[in-house]
């Protein structure tokens, strides 16, 4: 009987003990439940979903060519007075006088040449003076066969050259052969590039961007996207500031945004930034960005 009794108490200390635990951790989670419930809902940076332009694009380089040029061989012997070249010359104008007649530019244009030494001189009696119109810059590019598809004549076209590392210039696709070279399995075009302040020069090296595919779609930062395995989540937040996790199906990407093929529409409110402070169903506080 005695024994009997020692086991019944043993077992009620055991299940007191297992009472008090559970009690004690329900009494702490409601502490921490009830905390943590008056905290204000973190700032979160929000944007609406647009409407923009996005594109593929094929990257080369080209060689920067004048639209016009001209070169001019003069004798030494043959310029009367002193060798006083313009920089810069309008069509009609005056290059240079000779006894055998005098030199008029035929079109707007810079003069180019090395200076008045012996290095501009291709021989003892000779020396050459360009004339170049860089209104407009031509380069030739080689496309690849498995982009002739993609390139019409008129595509957009961007243009970097190393000596404006932070200029953009635009031209179009001017020109596309009408087949594919054998050798090279590549399609020639030339690019035309607006250059009306005279910036690029002939000769320089072209960092080329065509531009294809061209089409307009919804697009959102790149930073507003979470990605679990292969699918793709941004959160929607309702007017309750209410953050809703949503699938949604990209395409493109570019300078910081994404194409959204499908699951939000134009105008939806999106949290932009700081996704690992977002919790699916939390409300947040929206800050415009």
């Amino acid at each position: 009987m005695k024994r009997s009794t020692k086991i019944i108490t043993i077992v009620t200390i055991f299940f007191l003990i297992i009472a008090t635990v559970i009690t004690a951790r329900t009494m702490i989670g409601n502490h921490f439940k009830k905390k943590f419930s008056k905290r204000p809902p973190p700032g979160i940076i929000v944007t609406n979903v647009i409407n923009e332009q996005f594109s593929e694009k094929l990257e080369t380089f080209g060689t920067a060519i004048s639209s016009k040029s001209k070169t001019f061989k003069i004798r030494k012997d043959d310029v009367l007075g002193e060798l006083n070249l313009k920089n810069k010359v309008k069509k009609g104008d005056l290059i240079l006088n000779l006894k055998s007649g005098n030199i008029i530019a035929p079109f707007d244009g810079v003069l180019g040449y090395t200076g008045l030494t012996e290095d501009i001189f291709v021989s003892d009696n000779i020396f050459i003076i360009t004339l170049d119109d860089n209104s407009s810059i031509f380069s030739d590019i080689k496309v690849p066969e498995s982009f002739a598809q993609f390139i019409k004549k008129g595509l957009p076209v961007e243009a970097r050259v190393s000596s404006y590392k932070d200029r953009v210039f635009n031209g179009e696709i001017d020109f596309i052969s009408s087949r594919i070279n054998a050798d090279t399995r590549s399609l020639l075009s030339r690019i035309k590039i607006n250059n009306k302040n005279l910036e690029l020069l002939s000769g320089s090296l072209l960092e080329i961007t065509v531009k294809f595919n061209l089409r307009d779609s919804l697009g959102v930062p790149d930073t507003s996207i979470m990605m679990e395995g292969e699918k793709s989540y941004v959160y929607i937040v309702s007017d309750e500031n209410i953050a809703n996790k949503t699938e949604i199906e990209i395409g493109l990407r570019g300078k910081g945004r994404v194409e959204i093929l499908s699951g939000i529409n134009e105008g939806d409110l999106i949290v932009a930034e700081g996704l690992k402070k977002v919790r699916p169903r939390g409300k947040i506080k929206p800050i415009k960005n």
